[in-house]
């Protein structure tokens, strides 16, 4: 039953009986508030943040650049939040210099670090990761022991 049918019949100004089976509640739409309601976005761009930012942290992003116009992805990619691993091993000395000059800055700018995984391989992480370097190999009789 609507609003205005309810006020009247608590008014006494319609019969309410006649309107007990009624209920016009299902014909509204739902409410600007609901879920339903905001899912449904006409511009893709804020579709795609909004499912960006849902899975931050659930991926990794690896970019082999092949030359110094590629850095742009890179630096897009770090600014969301997603480390990025950057292989140069396909790069020539030069370009991979300013690649590497170009995460050194983005870094610095945006408070996160990088670290050298493999030759000319480097990993880029946001402030809030953080990379935990095992150096001991296994105590002795361990998973990996094959005598």
């Amino acid at each position: 039953m609507g609003s205005v049918r309810k006020a009247s019949a608590w008014l006494g100004l319609v019969d309410d009986s006649e309107m007990r089976y009624y209920d016009d509640d299902y014909a509204e739409g739902p409410e600007p508030g609901d879920a339903a309601r905001e899912s449904w976005v006409t511009d893709p761009r804020v579709r795609v943040t909004a499912e960006t930012a849902q899975d931050q942290g659930t991926r990794i992003a690896t970019v082999t650049p092949e030359g110094f116009s590629d850095a742009r992805g890179i630096g897009e990619l770090f600014r969301d939040g997603i480390p990025v691993i950057v292989n140069l091993t396909t790069m020539e000395p030069a370009d991979a210099k300013r690649v590497v000059d170009f995460c050194a800055g983005l870094i610095f700018g945006l408070r996160g670090s990088i670290e050298r995984v493999a030759t000319r391989v480097f990993l880029l992480t946001p402030p809030d990761y953080k990379i935990v370097n095992r150096t001991d190999r296994g105590a002795e009789g361990g998973f990996f022991n094959q005598s």
